[in-house]
């Protein structure tokens, strides 16, 4: 990914460095070839030559770092059912659809993403294509297809149809299976292995959110095939016993960790496993779900998850464990471009204080790719990933969910999206 080439210098802003500080007035952020070299108050900064760099006066702006999406679905689109999933569109069109909503997601101040499945490989050459600049998007992590027992929640066309499954997830039987998936992700060059441990709200007649859908022998084959290729393991936990599963068997992150007992609480804060939690999509599912058609049993679970979910993602952060935020945006209640929603959805309906949602959707994030030394916080050495923003958002964090707010949009230096561009 091309950086930017001199040095650009934003004065007079609010500054939020993501590193657990509070908010500051009257900072200075200097940035060199896409790197951080100054992070401090204006009145101390190094001196420069106003004629010899890009100059942003930044009064009355927030600077945050860029925004990390944890849990990205870059080929999800409108999607209104299952099969939407797997056999609406094929897979020349997927991959224009997943540019776009790269593209969309870098405009809404995400700069890095971690994908949390993709349809075929797409997410990986979406990730190359990205990195030699030849579409626009968050920096991104890649997943390719998803693991599943066979008969669990992501095993939904009927073997009648002679379907199959195999541009979204691979279904296994038995922990030989199991590698053999895991080895043919090795190949498609992914980063990490995403399973489904457990069923959801959405199949609840045979996988509902309290079913398992692998065996603990299929997870740690999972996890011991990943990790001696260098891999990081993640899993869609529901569940207590499939997250008691998960982190047993040695996961490197959970997404949504939702029912957690106080035995397996402890297991994931000794361990220091972080979890996404997705949150707001059981929201929009509950208040959008009858829109849609969405059956009242489905419905009454996603109110059963969102309600186990606040109460497990509350218990986390005021116990010490470790939250990253990201959603399942691409379904046609939750569409792509709502991401922020997660965000305001933390502050305002799970009662994180704005600093504390906004070091999960950044500095958390970053350690959940791996890239922490890069990423994620405002410092000097690190990218000059970064948000500029008209106006405070811990006045009023809905701003966030606002793109014609941001005046910028930066990413290794270089303005990609926002009000500086027009």
């Amino acid at each position: 990914m091309k950086a930017s080439s001199g040095t650009t210098v934003i004065e007079g802003c609010r500054l939020f460095d993501g590193t657990g500080a509070a908010a500051r007035d009257n900072q200075a952020i200097h940035f060199t070839d896409g790197v951080i070299t100054y992070v401090g108050d204006q009145d101390g900064q190094p001196a420069f030559d106003p004629s010899h760099v890009e100059h942003i006066s930044a009064e009355g702006m927030t600077v945050t770092p860029g925004l990390v999406e944890a849990h990205f679905h870059p080929t999800y689109f409108n999607v209104s059912e299952l099969a939407d999933l797997d056999i609406k569109y094929p897979v020349e069109y997927v991959t224009l659809l997943a540019a776009a909503n790269a593209k969309l997601a870098l405009e809404c101040g995400y700069t890095s993403a971690r994908s949390g499945g993709s349809l075929f490989n797409i997410d990986v050459w979406l990730k190359k294509a990205i990195a030699e600049d030849v579409v626009v998007g968050p920096r991104l992590s890649a997943n390719g297809r998803e693991i599943c027992g066979v008969g669990g929640l992501m095993d939904w066309n009927p073997d009648y149809r002679k379907i199959g499954m195999e541009g979204l997830v691979l279904l296994i039987n038995g922990p030989e299976e199991a590698r053999s998936a895991v080895r043919k992700l090795v190949k498609d060059g992914v980063e990490w292995v995403k399973t489904y441990p457990t069923g959801d709200a959405a199949a609840p007649d045979v996988n509902d959110h309290h079913t398992l859908c692998m065996t603990f022998e299929e997870m740690h084959a999972v996890v011991e095939t990943a990790h001696n290729h260098k891999l990081k393991v993640t899993g869609h936990c529901r569940a207590t016993e499939g997250i008691k599963n998960a982190l047993l068997a040695g996961y490197d992150c959970l997404e949504h960790g939702t029912f957690m007992d106080d035995e397996t609480m402890d297991l994931l804060l000794e361990r220091d496993v972080p979890v996404v939690p997705a949150l707001y999509f059981e929201l929009a599912s509950i208040e959008n779900g009858p829109a849609f058609n969405m059956p009242q049993a489905v419905i009454d679970g996603h109110q059963e998850t969102l309600d186990g979910g606040v109460e497990s993602a509350k218990r986390i952060l005021r116990e010490g464990g470790r939250i990253g935020l990201g959603g399942d945006y691409g379904f046609a209640w939750n569409p792509h471009g709502d991401y922020a929603k997660e965000i305001s959805f933390f502050v305002n309906y799970v009662g994180f204080t704005a600093e504390e949602a906004l070091m999960c959707a950044t500095k958390t994030g970053a350690e959940i790719m791996g890239a922490s030394d890069q990423i994620g916080t405002l410092e000097t050495g690190k990218l000059a990933d970064l948000l500029v923003i008209n106006g405070d958002p811990f006045d009023d964090i809905r701003i966030l969910e606002d793109r014609t707010q941001f005046y910028a949009v930066i990413q290794n230096g270089i303005i990609k999206a926002g009000q500086a561009l027009n």
